[in-house]
């Protein structure tokens, strides 16, 4: 295999590791716990899947505040971790790392995260400046990759947000800038926020996946804006572009080999949402457009990738007990231009789709189990896809994961409040892995992980 294929290949695999596979994002953050004054299950049933005051927060722009902590906007987090495979893998699950039985500090994260100059605005700048900074908001985490062994930006938001009246209604809008197109979401059910919420670096994984579903994370920069109307219409826009390679390296990211956005990627999502009582429903489309340079090579013209999703969310809270549905299908066209001139595709034209369906449950705010069914499929292409016996996409299988949040409503000891812990045993079982049902057991994982937050 040359290495434009391989290349592209790799490629392929991160951007579905990263989206299904990869420890995710941890939006359960203290700071804003501590800025709010409250404590973390009035934002999160199971973190970090968000209540309807928390997406309230976020799309306040992660500024609300009971004004009564001095404490800056930071938080750390740490996510220990145990990897076992059904089968050894030759060579070791990751450089440094044995075949299997693997022990690892899945990340180690940095964030700042809450009101742009935390609780000191007012301080800093008056009363009347303060005001206007206390608009904008922040959330920033920086990540110690264990099993990579490397120190890079994770996700980074930025937000100014405020609330008005239009034709009578409510409404309340914003414009941001951000490194992961979807980090905007205030649900859990599109690929940023979505389930699983963290899983093993350390496991093999699937070699497909849409490029919405992770394959731009961290590599771009975007800016949009977003309004949500009478608390039930929700819409974003937002472009996305390539920084250079200078920049990337700046930040902790390898840019050899990326998928690079060298114009503007639109991205978008309008959805409806009702919250009455214990109930709140969210449905939803979403997409990508890309235009792109495979590997960054740019003398063969652009590969153009269309991704159009539908998602929906449902949540009820009956007394002790918190039920949360998740859904989502995601349809990508994929136009090889350039890949199939480069000797990267059989195919000129290729399709992918990706389906996730979940349900999360949580009892007392503290015991938690979740099952997930996931599955993605497409038109088969034996160079895109070298790692498929078949030369197909297709990979589908169930999550399995147990929980226990034992500080989830005591927030913590009184000296660091708002302190979090989580505590989890994940079991992925593979009915297909790239491309045939053979073998494919062989790759199940048994993932144990704490997260711990303060």
């Amino acid at each position: 295999m040359n290495k434009k294929k391989s290349s592209h290949a790799v490629r392929l695999a991160v951007a579905f590791a990263t989206a299904l596979f990869i420890p995710q994002i941890v939006q359960a953050v203290p700071s804003f716990a501590r800025q709010t004054g409250m404590s973390c299950i009035a934002c999160h049933t199971e973190y970090p899947i968000l209540t309807e005051y928390g997406r309230q927060f976020k799309l306040s722009g992660y500024t609300l505040s009971s004004e009564q902590t001095e404490l800056p906007p930071l938080a750390v987090m740490f996510q220990p971790s145990f990897t076992q495979t059904n089968k050894s893998q030759p060579g070791g699950a990751a450089p440094h790392f044995a075949p299997n039985s693997n022990v690892a500090l899945s990340q180690a994260s940095l964030f700042y995260s809450g009101r742009l100059f935390g609780p000191y605005a007012k301080g800093m700048f008056g009363d009347t400046v303060g005001n206007l900074l206390n608009h904008i908001g922040v959330f920033s985490q920086m990540t110690y990759d264990g099993v990579g062994q490397r120190l890079s930006w994770d996700n980074v938001e930025i937000r100014i947000a405020n609330t008005g009246v239009i034709f009578g209604q409510p409404i309340t809008y914003g414009i941001f800038a951000n490194n992961n197109p979807g980090m905007q979401d205030v649900w859990n059910s599109t690929p940023v926020w979505g389930f699983p919420f963290s899983s093993s670096g350390l496991a093999p994984t699937p070699a497909a996946a849409t490029l919405i579903e992770g394959g731009l994370a961290q590599e771009v920069l975007g800016f949009g804006g977003y309004m949500m109307l009478s608390n039930s219409i929700y819409v974003d826009i937002a472009g996305y572009h390539t920084p250079d390679t200078h920049f990337q390296e700046a930040m902790g990211v390898d840019p050899g080999g990326e998928t690079q956005v060298p114009d503007i990627a639109p991205y978008w999502k309008v959805a409806y949402t009702q919250a009455s009582g214990n109930h709140s429903l969210e449905v939803a489309v979403f997409g990508l457009q890309a235009d792109t340079y495979p590997g960054r090579v740019n003398t063969a013209g652009k590969d153009h990738i269309l991704d159009v999703g539908f998602d929906a969310q449902y949540q009820l809270s009956l007394g002790k007990n918190d039920f949360t549905g998740l859904f989502s299908a995601i349809h990508e066209w994929q136009n090889w231009d350039a890949s199939f001139e480069l000797g990267n595709t059989s195919n000129l034209r290729d399709n992918l789709w990706s389906l996730k369906a979940t349900i999360d449950y949580l009892y007392d705010k503290t015991y938690g189990a979740a099952i997930s069914y996931f599955l993605v499929n497409g038109k088969s292409d034996p160079l895109l896809y070298p790692d498929s016996a078949t030369g197909s996409p297709v990979s589908d299988g169930f999550v399995l994961q147990l929980n226990w949040l034992p500080l989830n409503k005591s927030g913590g000891p009184p000296f660091w409040p708002k302190s979090n812990v989580k505590f989890s045993i994940q079991y992925v079982i593979y009915s297909q892995f790239n491309g045939t049902s053979k073998g494919a057991s062989d790759n199940n994982t048994l993932y144990v992980e704490s997260w711990v937050a303060f």
